[in-house]
């Protein structure tokens, strides 16, 4: 009988570890009857824990006391912050929500100018001055404002909004494609939200907006509704983003600086089982699985499977521990397959690294990152194509 060790990625504690054995033993059981599944859980054993009971953790902005407590409301600055981060994502979105409360065209009276054409004589005027209006965020704005200028959302949101209110708009849109581009172009130098405010006042006057202060309608109003939705969004995120540092980021550094206890574990598991024997590992149960395999001659073991694993990549950086590039793979490391979801940015390629000894095979979720990384045991083809390998 075959025996198949599961070795669990980063953060996995019970009861999600039970389901997620009982998930990895049902998918293999359709695929090939007769499997034995053996899981190795080492979260229990050597994962990540907060010993001091979270006392590292920061407060939650406004509040004295950990993440997740406190205030029952939103902050204004949270709001604030989260509508940033939304514009960052995407530097029109706010253009997207005032074209769509826009009505059908209207018709004006002869010789009027259709608000969106003044916008545009404005912002080719703000070109005109070159980057310098926003020099504190960067090079682009000229740039920045030709395209929005252009852009097929400004005939709509002109349409829908007031002139000032839309001069707004449109400084807050150029403000988050420059700092938005410097995030892209992993820029050590990003403003703080002081500067950011102070370069966005100042594109909203030349644009036609009133001093800040003066302004009405939209700020009480669309950007306070984006705000709230984008708040709402980071509050549901708050604990998945605490978990995602706690245990799963801790586990990560937890293996690379006292990895011997986790490698030693699986090594002892593996030598108690008769062959065939196949190993898979998910994330960094893939890092384990491999260093382990690396380190010592384990004979029994046919099948090393790694999915959604960062072991090519660390072995490419100079940082996997049992091996450090260029050495080669040694001949005593079992048949490798390695699955990866294309979304999936955690998940890294072998076969260019050690040519002939690993075959990589892209299996597709159909969800985006980071969903994409935890989708890979509820895919029927991930199974199959274990199977197909299995010794």
């Amino acid at each position: 009988m075959t025996a198949v060790v599961f070795v669990h990625g980063t953060g996995v504690r019970e009861p999600g570890c039970s389901a997620l054995v009982g998930c990895v033993t049902a998918g293999l059981a359709a695929q090939r009857d007769g499997l034995r599944i053996v899981p190795y859980s080492w979260g229990a054993a050597h994962g990540a824990t907060l010993v001091a009971g979270g006392a590292s953790l920061p407060p939650r902005p406004g509040t004295t006391r950990g993440l997740g407590e406190g205030r029952a409301g939103p902050d204004p600055s949270d709001e604030a912050t989260a509508t940033w981060a939304a514009l960052y994502a995407d530097p029109y979105a706010e253009l997207t929500l005032a074209a769509a409360r826009s009505g059908p065209a209207i018709e004006r009276p002869p010789g009027s100018v259709p608000p969106q054409q003044r916008a545009r004589a404005l912002l080719a005027a703000l070109a005109a001055q070159g980057d310098a209006p926003a020099a504190e965020l960067g090079p682009g704005l000229a740039r920045a404002a030709t395209d929005l200028a252009a852009h097929p959302l400004l005939g709509p949101a002109a349409e829908a909004l007031d002139p000032a209110d839309l001069a707004v708009l449109a400084a807050r849109s150029l403000t988050a494609r420059l700092i938005a581009e410097a995030l892209d172009a992993d820029s050590p130098l990003v403003p703080v939200g002081e500067t950011r405010d102070t370069v966005t006042d100042r594109i909203a006057e030349a644009l036609g907006a009133p001093p800040r202060g003066t302004e009405r309608g939209l700020r009480s109003s669309l950007l306070r509704t984006a705000g709230a939705v984008a708040w709402r969004a980071v509050e549901r995120r708050r604990r998945a983003l605490t978990e995602a540092t706690h245990p799963a980021a801790g586990d990560i550094l937890r293996y690379l600086s006292r990895g011997a206890a986790f490698r030693d574990g699986l090594r002892t598991l593996l030598a108690g089982l008769e062959p065939p024997v196949a190993v898979v590992g998910h994330s960094l149960g893939g890092v384990i699985a491999l260093d382990t395999l690396i380190s010592d001659p384990l004979p029994q073991v046919g099948l090393l499977v790694t999915a959604g694993s960062q072991g090519p990549f660390l072995y490419e950086s100079g940082s996997l521990p049992s091996l450090e590039h260029p050495a080669p793979l040694p001949s005593h490391v079992p048949a490798w397959l390695n699955l990866y979801d294309p979304r999936d940015l955690l998940g890294y390629l072998g076969a260019g690294l050690f040519p002939g000894r690993v075959t990589d095979v892209a299996v597709d979720s159909g969800q985006p990152f980071p969903a994409a990384h935890s989708a890979y045991w509820t895919n029927p083809a991930v199974y199959r194509h274990i199977v197909e390998h299995l010794p």
